[in-house]
């Protein structure tokens, strides 16, 4: 599995996190923003349904905007990164705070993935483009929920969004 580390030039964006101070996913991802199963065939179809999702839920301010950056992003590199997990994301101005949807495919999807896997994993994030430090964070939650092997053989398996939802809120809170 592959993990970025980003850093930008001014030091105020890099956040000080400890493994005790993390970013809990559940501050930023609401329950009705979790969808089991995404029933898209692609990544473009499953990036716009959890778009949608976020702009159904009131957290998005021009959802056409938001995907568009999303979609611009995708196709500068893929964020398919492995082992199942693809974590699309975008910087817009029509969020004003780091925004989270998170699916489960039921059939693998084609993100052209770092390891040429299929993804069944799908956690979209979009931010405000003057907001690095809650972007980088969530990121780096992520990485570290994901590392855990049992945990994503969870969550895919997880019948429901109630329940993957759930999930997630035991794991960060271990």
């Amino acid at each position: 599995m592959v993990f970025y580390k980003v850093y930008t030039n001014n030091s105020s964006d890099r956040p000080n996190v400890t493994n005790t101070d993390l970013m809990k996913l559940t501050q930023i991802m609401q329950p009705s923003c979790v969808k089991v199963p995404l029933e898209g065939p692609d990544k473009e179809s499953v990036i716009a349904e959890l778009v949608n999702l976020l702009d159904a839920n009131g957290l998005l301010n021009d959802r056409d905007v938001v995907l568009d950056s999303v979609m611009k992003r995708e196709q500068t590199r893929s964020t398919g990164i492995g082992s199942g997990i693809a974590i699309p994301h975008g910087k817009c101005t029509a969020v004003k705070e780091l925004v989270m949807g998170m699916g489960i495919a039921h059939e693998p999807i084609d993100f052209e993935s770092v390891d040429g896997k299929g993804v069944t994993i799908v956690i979209l994030l979009v931010s405000p483009i003057d907001k690095t430090g809650p972007h980088i964070q969530a990121l780096a939650t992520i990485s570290r929920l994901m590392l855990d092997e049992q945990f994503r053989q969870d969550i895919t398996e997880a019948a429901s969004a109630d329940e993957l939802y759930d999930l997630v809120s035991t794991k960060e809170n271990e």
